[in-house]
């Protein structure tokens, strides 16, 4: 195989693992921001920092679903390059366009659209527990928020020394970004770099290393918009609500990453965030923002899985 080849292969997985850290990253510190508690450049490197590691140490599980679950059978240099590049483009978009969407999705997609035109055997029981993840994931997210928000409430009400609670309270937030950042780069791992590990390419611990930077890098260059965009454009964040949002999405992310799941951060910290929201009451949420997200959620796996199986048929017509 040519060496440029290899070089294209890596460059799509280390694209997403950008994409990743641009679009995700978000939804570990946006609640935090939204709450005015820290200032954006100070807890994106917060973000990077434990995004990396939670892709380090705790990345394998999701890496091997992403990799051999979903297509059982080898795909060739030309379907992963196609794959992830076809995913990271959606997700660049909707980055663009400061809208959450899934990583995740994306690339679990556009490997199914790709094994489906190479005619490869496509584990459709694996695809189906996959997506009824998805649908799970937010849902979990959302009623561990709005119970923990209800708990706080209460707790934080009986407390006298409200300062003291106030500086507990805001390490509790912090606490909660860095949780769930930890577990985006646990979870996400695997949708940049689960692809190209049955290629044999280069050792997986040095790809490892090479995805979780992507996905720093990715954090801190291009997050601030989606960022904006869970932590003040849904529903309007204190600091309970923030900590509500973060520790929810945080513990429905490291449940899948135990089973080695492929999940959506962005739909973990939305369901959250929406959950909180509906705490304050129904009228606190923007029905017109959580819309447009849910219409990315479905679009993205639906949008890249049919794209890469076009364009992945179309190159096996032309070089046949």
């Amino acid at each position: 195989m040519s060496l440029a080849l290899i070089v294209l292969v890596v460059f799509a997985g280390l694209f997403v693992g950008w994409n990743i850290g641009a679009n995700d990253s978000a939804n570990c510190i946006g609640p935090s921001i939204g709450a005015g508690l820290i200032r954006y450049r100070s807890g994106i490197l917060l973000v990077a920092v434990c995004a990396f590691a939670g892709a380090i140490l705790q990345g394998e599980g999701v890496v091997e679903t992403v990799g051999t679950g979903i297509v059982t059978e080898p795909l060739s240099y030309g379907a992963v390059f196609v794959a992830l590049l076809t995913g990271a483009f959606f997700v660049a978009i909707a980055t663009f366009k400061k809208i959450p969407v899934s990583t995740s999705q994306a690339v679990v997609g556009a490997v199914s659209g790709i094994g489906l035109a190479a005619g490869l055997h496509v584990d459709f029981n694996k695809l189906v527990t996959i997506v009824e993840c998805w649908v799970f994931c937010p849902i979990l997210s959302g009623l561990l928020a709005w119970f923990i928000l209800r708990v706080t409430r209460r707790i934080l009400a009986r407390v006298r020394a409200q300062r003291l609670a106030k500086r507990v309270l805001s390490a509790l937030v912090l606490f909660s970004g860095c949780y769930s950042a930890y577990f985006l780069g646990a979870n996400h791992l695997g949708s940049a770099i689960g692809p190209i590990v049955p290629l044999g390419i280069m050792n997986i611990t040095i790809l490892s290393i090479l995805g979780a930077t992507a996905i720093s890098i990715g954090a801190l260059t291009f997050g601030r918009g989606v960022a904006e965009t869970v932590g003040k454009s849904i529903t309007r964040l204190d600091l309970q609500s923030a900590f509500a949002a973060q520790i929810s999405a945080a513990f429905g992310i490291h449940l899948f990453t135990i089973f080695g799941i492929p999940v959506s951060t962005s739909q973990a910290i939305v369901g959250a965030v929406m959950g909180v929201g509906l705490a304050h009451g129904i009228r606190t949420v923007s029905k017109r923002k959580i819309g447009e997200i849910v219409v990315g959620w479905v679009a993205t796996p639906l949008i890249s899985g049919a794209t890469a199986f076009g364009i992945y048929w179309i190159i096996l017509k032309v070089t046949a």
